[in-house]
């Protein structure tokens, strides 16, 4: 079976696989093709890949119209006069972070172009599915990117340093949303010698948080006991509990000089958390960091792609902090798509043998047959 692997679109850093997970599919029998300097920003040449055993294409096309499966960290351009999508052959398999809950007009057109998509980003809270999940791996490095980005803009140092000529005092870093962003973000802003504050609607994450050493900041007990998924997801709350975390919130905010703001819903808006108010009641040289501007952002002045300073805060708005670590995020989602695929391979014949019965795939699966088959994304369809 051929592998195609084509270089990501404008502005994305990271590929779908490294140089080592090409070895092992190439060791497991695999044909592998990759387009000519995809994992350039990821400081994998063109010769790493040979080295591993794949071949070189000189454009998407060579990666693409062959392939029996594509991988890929984001959804396929699915329009325009040359598409990635008008490229793939009917019936093959493509695994990627899609983004379906999102993305209706790229559903229905991978249904009707006979791919078979895979929606890593929908991958089930299992623990069988922990090393193939590319929203923990690529969120790990996201908080632990965004601390780092915050201290680069912030103008005192984190730590308490006593010295000769006084004593310097900690930096206060709040965060809020304590998924696996938030939780490596508080471990790595205490790594840096902050004083470390936390909030999350889920009250399981209490104990997480105030075993990093940080300090929990409760809105409404009651509320919260129903705010979490069967997933482990983060439901939508009522207005009356944004109200009340508002409030809270608000006189917590004036003694913070870090912010760091996580919180996603999948398929939502992300909900507004830190409000233009709470911007201006900040100390001059704040900074705020929003990791979620992809989706509308948790704070309203924040702007995707930009450092916008508003009041004396800087407010930073990168659009893709696993990819401002392309190597090692690269690395991971390039493991995780191989812990995936893996299971799935006929030892007799090296090719794939889809258990269609197994929770990895009816959980990510999201067109087949030239339908949209998965029940999260069926009520989509028009």
């Amino acid at each position: 079976m051929k592998i195609g692997i084509p270089k990501e679109g404008l502005g994305e850093t990271r590929v779908a696989a490294s140089p080592d997970v090409v070895k092992k599919f190439v060791g497991l029998g695999f044909s592998v093709t990759v387009e000519k300097n995809a994992g350039v920003y990821s400081s994998f040449s063109n010769d790493d890949y040979k080295k591993a055993g794949a071949s070189i294409s000189k454009d998407n096309a060579g990666a693409l119209k062959n392939a029996d499966v594509v991988l890929k960290i984001n959804c396929p351009t699915t329009s325009g006069v040359q598409s990635e999508l008008s490229l793939l052959k009917k019936g093959t398999m493509l695994i990627a972070g899609i983004g379906a809950l999102s993305k209706k007009k790229d559903l229905l057109a991978l249904a009707k172009a006979g791919v078979t998509t895979f929606d890593m980003e929908l991958m089930p809270r299992i623990t069988r599915a922990q090393s193939m999940d590319i929203i923990s791996s690529q969120s790990n490095l996201a908080g632990y990117k965004a601390v780092l980005d915050a201290a680069s803009e912030y103008g005192s140092v984190f730590p308490m340093m006593m010295t000769a000529a006084g004593t310097i005092a900690p930096a206060r870093a709040f965060i809020m949303g304590v998924g696996v962003a938030g939780l490596q973000a508080i471990a790595t802003a205490k790594r840096l010698g902050a004083i470390v504050s936390a909030t999350d609607v889920r009250p399981a994450t209490k104990e997480q948080i105030e075993s990093l050493g940080a300090k929990f900041l409760e809105i409404d007990a009651e509320m919260e006991k129903d705010a979490q998924t069967e997933s482990g997801h983060a439901k939508q709350m009522p207005p009356e509990y944004f109200k009340k975390q508002k409030q809270i919130v608000s006189e917590h905010i004036k003694k913070q000089d870090i912010v760091i703001t996580t919180a996603l819903i999948p398929g939502r808006p992300a909900p507004v958390l830190v409000t233009e108010d709470m911007v201006k009641s900040m100390k001059s040289g704040s900074v705020v960091v929003d990791l979620a501007v992809g989706a509308g952002g948790n704070c309203p002045i924040s702007e995707q792609g930009k450092i916008v300073e508003k009041y004396g805060v800087k407010i930073i708005g990168f659009d893709n902090f696993p990819g401002r670590l392309p190597r090692d995020s690269s690395n991971l989602f390039a493991t995780n798509l191989f812990n995936f695929i893996t299971p799935h391979i006929n030892n007799e014949t090296n090719k794939l043998d889809i258990n269609w019965e197994d929770e990895t795939i009816t959980g990510t699966c999201i067109t087949h047959k030239g339908k949209v088959i998965h029940p999260m994304l069926l009520a989509s369809k028009p």
